[in-house]
């Protein structure tokens, strides 16, 4: 019997108990696009995460208080600027050196207002930290001495306040001191979008008005160090060399552990992607537990199928048909259970990662809904490999029968 016999023979069983076998594609389907969903958008967080850090720069170090995530203000206040200078001085492999304190306080535009992440840095910043500037301009050196109040808005901060409106030159209040606005800074992107999400004034104003403000005052404290070498190449020495910097003016005697954390953004970048990975893993693993529970209604569907066609059987049998030939078409049967559960498997995590990239971009963070092909291949692979591996017993029982007890069966 030819493959194209078989599966012929194999839809027109199919198509003959419908509500069936549709009930029994029914778990491949989600599985697949589960497993769809899951691989689709995994890469492109994936994707979104590496061009965040590429825009951060790979030559970049953070110098955190110990406990402090990378946005800081988790651990306690152990860093000033006094660290930052003496690391900006002392450091040969240092190209520049930004230190940046903040808070959340009250912004007010007109009739807008919401609670933001107010940071305070120094004109170094832009530099350091590779920022954009979109309209107007940065933080500058004499804004800085002289403690001006003036202030720099992130993308999202600026839509929300000002809309599409050019917000510079515009007057806002943070924690209820009058701010001018001078510039607007060019959007990261949802990979950590937190820049998006502050508001940039000059550290010694920051210290005279949103910090003095508030109940606890902080001194000359900073959340974090951001720290820019020449080259990759310099990354350890200056590691190093930050390290024992900041040992000796915190009067750290050997032995003790640091109250500071050094990272460079290729270390963060790699762990990032890890827990990306592991996540995404157990993501399909769960998925998985969907397609386990579609092959085991394949083979139960394949097995009720033997034994309502125990005659057909027989009766191919008693015409010349070898086990051979039973075995494969049932093989084929449940194959194309598998596969058809699959391709609708396919469409449906389609749907769903187009949904989610377009609710994603009403919320403000835009990505690219992409179906990759290796993940088509997989899914497909995946249904016809459980459809096989759960129609084999089926198939087996059914090349088994005893072609004269067949024919007698009622």
């Amino acid at each position: 019997m030819k493959l194209w016999d078989c599966f012929s023979t194999a839809l027109r069983a199919l198509r003959g108990n419908k509500l069936r076998s549709a009930l029994t594609m029914l778990g491949i389907m989600i599985g697949v696009a589960a497993v769809i969903a899951v691989l689709s958008l995994g890469r492109a967080q994936a994707t979104i995460v590496e061009e965040a850090f590429a825009t951060l720069g790979a030559n970049l170090i953070y110098v955190m208080p110990r406990e402090a995530g990378v946005g800081g203000m988790v651990g306690e206040a152990t860093l000033t600027v006094e660290d930052a200078e003496a690391i900006d001085r002392h450091a040969p492999s240092v190209a520049g050196v930004a230190p940046t304190a903040q808070t959340y306080a009250q912004v007010i535009a007109g009739r807008e207002s919401l609670n933001s992440l107010i940071a305070g840095v120094t004109q170094e910043a832009e530099r350091v930290d590779n920022y954009v500037v979109a309209l107007g301009d940065f933080i500058t050196e004499s804004a800085y001495r002289a403690r001006s109040r003036v202030a720099v808005l992130g993308s999202e901060i600026a839509k929300t306040l000002f809309g599409e409106l050019d917000p510079t030159g515009q007057s806002i209040r943070i924690a209820g001191r009058q701010f001018q606005v001078i510039g607007v800074l060019e959007s990261r992107g949802m990979g950590f979008g937190v820049e998006d999400l502050r508001v940039y004034v000059p550290l010694s104003t920051f210290y005279t008005t949103v910090a003095a403000s508030q109940a606890a005052g902080r001194g000359n404290s900073v959340d974090m160090i951001s720290v820019k070498v020449e080259s990759n190449d310099d990354l350890e020495s200056a590691m190093e060399e930050i390290t024992d910097i900041l040992r000796d003016t915190h009067n750290i005697r050997e032995g003790e552990s640091d109250d500071f954390r050094v990272l460079n953004v290729a270390s963060v970048a790699e762990q990032v992607a890890q827990v990306l990975w592991i996540l995404r893993l157990v993501l399909v693993a769960i998925a998985a537990i969907s397609l386990l529970v579609g092959g085991i209604g394949i083979m139960n569907i394949m097995l009720v199928s033997v034994t309502e066609r125990i005659r057909e059987i027989g009766l191919r049998k008693a015409v010349g048909a070898k086990r051979r030939d039973i075995l494969i078409q049932f093989l084929i049967e449940a194959a194309t259970l598998g596969l058809c559960g699959g391709a609708l498997g396919v469409g449906l995590g389609w749907i769903i990662v187009k949904i989610i990239s377009d609710v994603a971009t009403n919320l403000g963070f835009p990505f690219e809904a992409v179906l990759y092909g290796d993940a088509i291949a997989l899914a497909a692979g995946v249904s016809i490999f459980i459809g096989l591996i759960t129609g084999l017993y089926p198939a087996i029982r059914a090349a088994r029968l005893d072609p004269i007890e067949s024919l007698r069966h009622e």
